[in-house]
């Protein structure tokens, strides 16, 4: 994400239309360019009594990992904040959640293996300050008001906008966590077929991945809740975006889409305005308010664009946002899964012509009903699992053709797909037997 360091960009001209889509256009690569760039989330948790660490555990968090394994650090007014090492960065969620930003790299084992390093040297700080870490979708034990809430002010204008603009209000911020995987197009071509595949798929990557089961210290009735409260997050910024498969669809008709939300906030000189509702059009046409003086540039693009939250979000890379974050191995078989479909001409075009029928109807069915029921949620008369074992073969078919031994990272999935039970039904499994309807082994089982 753009740092407050990167917010004085002075504009030598008016900002136009067609700067946005060169934006976005500025991002094909080479398929011998495409690279892997994975993000994950995870919960940090007191280990005497399982509550959520404080700002200060996590500063000395952050402030221990730098000194000792060589990040910099990353301040605003004096509060770190973060921390970067080369391509890497690891920041702060508004709940205090620790994220991964990866390195764009090669291969899955690279991206693994950036992953398990980084989980070493978090838990090597972490347990000298006996706390924890935990891979999970939802925060399962604590309430809203218990949550840590980091001091970063765009996390203020975002918590705000999503009171205002939501049913479920700032938790998707606060109590959830999500595995990321950002992969490259070629074109606007190979962008618009890889952006429909990704998003057709996302919900049936929601139902393997699905780990959330547990709020407040009990069921909550979904497999993914995390998944579920996004759907009345905020319904513009967020969902299944049904124009991905018009026929006029390409840069051009994103820009259009993001051109016409609300902007949360701009940065300048460091600080931050609040842009009270203007839409990113209203802002480049000059419209007479508050922000007159200020000239739009591309940084401020940018940042507009990471604050829209659909299931694949389209940067100078494509986002797949549908996943719950979890233990190491469903970490590494995320981007497995998204680079065997979407990185293998193959794959990608058995997954267009499989998703060709699929109606907007039955896309948005998929993504209500599937954080409910998981792969047993029916699709044309048959559970969805059965569609998610076509896929996954597909997925374990592009990487073999990669030619870099990756498919054994498809492990995880295998047993989830082939039993048809989700990581979250097994969690639940555990909490109705051996833990005797006790929330508290689940920190012991996910921790890392």
């Amino acid at each position: 994400m753009p740092t407050s360091s990167a917010s004085s960009v002075v504009a030598t001209k008016p900002l136009t239309k067609e700067d946005l889509i060169s934006y976005f256009a500025s991002g094909c690569k080479p398929k011998e360019m495409w690279r892997i760039g994975t993000e994950h989330e995870k919960f940090g948790f007191e280990v005497k009594t399982l509550r959520p660490i404080k700002y200060e555990q996590i500063t000395a968090l952050l402030n221990g990992i730098a000194d000792r394994f060589g990040w910099d650090k990353v301040m605003e007014k004096e509060r770190i904040i973060g921390l970067k090492q080369g391509m890497q960065s690891i920041s702060l969620e508004p709940g205090g959640q620790l994220e991964l930003s990866g390195a764009p790299l090669e291969t899955l084992h690279q991206t693994c293996d950036e992953i398990r390093s980084h989980l070493h040297e978090v838990k090597t700080v972490a347990e000298e300050l006996e706390i924890g870490f935990l891979g999970i979708g939802y925060e399962p034990k604590s309430s809203l008001e218990d949550v840590t809430i980091v001091p970063k002010r765009r996390f203020d204008f975002i918590t705000d906008h999503l009171a205002r603009a939501s049913t479920t209000g700032p938790d998707v911020f606060f109590r959830t966590c999500t595995v990321q995987v950002n992969l490259d197009y070629s074109s606007e071509t190979d962008m618009i077929r890889k952006f429909r595949a990704s998003l057709a798929l996302q919900p049936i990557a929601t139902a393997i991945f699905a780990n959330s089961p547990f709020s407040n210290g009990k069921p909550n009735g979904f497999l993914s809740v995390r998944s579920h409260i996004y759907i009345d997050s905020d319904k513009k910024r967020t969902g299944m975006l049904p124009f991905v498969f018009d026929d006029s669809f390409g840069f051009e008709r994103y820009v259009v889409y993001a051109l016409d939300l609300p902007m949360l906030f701009l940065i300048r000189n460091e600080s931050y305005l609040d842009c009270k509702g203007m839409t990113f059009r209203d802002f480049m046409s000059g419209k007479i308010s508050h922000l007159s003086n200020e000239q739009p540039t591309i940084n401020d693009w940018e940042i507009h664009i990471g604050t829209l939250y659909p299931e694949v979000r389209l940067k100078r890379y494509l986002e797949m946002r549908g996943a719950d974050g979890g233990p190491l191995g469903m970490l590494c078989a995320l981007p497995a899964f998204w680079v065997g479909l979407l990185y293998d001409e193959d794959s990608l075009q058995t997954v267009l012509d499989m998703i060709d029928d699929w109606t907007p109807e039955e896309r948005e069915m998929l993504r209500t009903q599937v954080p409910i029921t998981g792969l047993k949620t029916m699709f044309r008369d048959i559970p969805l699992r059965h569609v998610a074992e076509d896929v996954l073969k597909l997925a374990k078919d592009g990487l073999e053709r990669r030619g870099y031994n990756e498919t054994g990272f498809l492990k995880a999935l295998a047993e989830v797909v082939g039993t048809g039970v989700t990581p979250a039904e097994k969690l639940l499994e555990s909490y109705n037997g051996e833990w005797g309807q006790n929330i508290d082994p689940v920190f012991q089982g996910l921790r890392y």
